[in-house]
């Protein structure tokens, strides 16, 4: 009688002895990154308490993967934490003071502009406001248009490249030309509503912006949003006069501080 040969049955074990090295190698890169970032703000003592913390965190065990590497002691946490922190409050600094900064040059280009509208009498034409997220410059319709038209007034030319001169000095902000009306329809062979009126208002606005060729034309975007971001009431013709505008607006690079 022929025996049958048994064959003991084996787990095969793959050699994962590579993952020790390959591990502590991230690691190792990861605490790189984290210190090159860390000292973009020149702060001795933050470099000093972060080197710290990470010769505590690392002379705790021989490798990621080791028993001694992942229990970690209470201080080489408290570390970490801290290093965390260190980083947080260092890039809450450098946005809170590159906000300021931009505050202050755009209280610089607003002052500017409100002196070219005073020192020509503008005052009833053209106003500014400056809010946490952009600086504006309002124009009346009546002083650029027609009525019912979008092409701007041979006399008021000047006056938008006037503005284009001070705007030269923005060259970090985008630009927003926004057109606006009141509520009242229009139909006519041009237009069939206040969104293409506004919009080619707007359009024709930044035309003669441009035409000041040290104007970049990547900077700009144009917005027609008709009857719908009314500034006051639509139920008097002081009110509608006051909708009926062109806005141009700076926007600001960086993220506000709720605090500011």
């Amino acid at each position: 009688m022929i025996k049958k040969k048994r064959y003991n049955e084996h787990e095969e074990h793959v050699n994962e002895g590579w993952l020790i090295p390959y591990a502590d190698l991230l690691t190792l890169l990861l605490a790189l990154f984290i210190v090159l970032y860390a000292m973009s703000s020149i702060d001795a003592k933050k470099y000093e308490e972060m080197s710290k913390a990470f010769n505590t965190y690392f002379s705790s065990g021989s490798g990621v993967l080791s028993q001694s590497g992942i229990i970690e002691s209470d201080m080489s946490m408290d570390s970490t934490v801290n290093v965390k922190q260190t980083i947080d409050r260092s890039i809450t600094k450098q946005i809170n003071t590159l906000v300021n900064l931009e505050q202050i040059e755009l209280e610089k280009i607003q002052k500017k502009i409100d002196s070219f509208i005073q020192t020509n009498g503008f005052e009833t034409k053209i106003r500014t406001s400056l809010t946490k997220t952009e600086l504006t410059i309002m124009i009346s319709d009546n002083t650029l248009y027609n009525s019912g038209e979008s092409v701007i007034k041979p006399e008021s030319r000047a006056i938008v490249m006037a503005i284009s001169m001070i705007l030269e000095e923005t060259e970090d902000y985008n630009i927003i030309v926004a057109g606006h009306t009141d509520n009242v329809p229009i139909r006519n062979s041009e237009f069939e509503s206040n969104w293409e009126l506004s919009q080619k208002r707007a359009l024709r606005f930044m035309d003669i912006l441009l035409q000041n060729n040290k104007m970049d034309p990547k900077r700009f975007q144009i917005v027609g949003l008709g009857e719908f971001r009314p500034k006051t009431t639509n139920t008097t013709s002081e009110g509608r006069a006051m909708n009926r505008r062109v806005e141009v607006s700076l926007v600001r690079r960086f993220v506000i501080d709720k605090q500011i």
